[in-house]
């Protein structure tokens, strides 16, 4: 089953394509906020996860927008928490 099939699996997807090569993105920092989680749910994350990644994706959210990088940083967060809580329950 693919992981785009969960609610925020597409983000997943793409940070775990580029934690894999090494780039340092949005989804790369979500993936790495994440990271204990999946690996317990049984996804191969990376073990070059980003230090400090929630403070860097907030850092990065408001480089390119100050006054919304709270709410999309939680929109984000609730996203990754919705993947895990249904590739939990998919016994994923």
């Amino acid at each position: 089953m693919s992981l785009a099939a969960f609610p925020g699996g597409d983000l997943v997807e793409e940070g775990l394509a580029d934690l894999s090569i090494g780039r340092d993105s949005i989804p790369a920092l979500l993936v790495s906020i994440g990271a204990p989680r999946l690996r317990s749910i049984g996804l191969a994350v990376p073990v070059g996860v980003i230090p400090s990644p929630e403070h860097r994706l907030y850092d990065r959210l408001a480089a390119s927008d100050p006054d919304s990088a709270h709410s999309r940083y939680n929109a984000l967060v609730r996203r990754l928490v919705s993947f895990e809580n249904a590739a939990e329950c998919a016994g994923l």
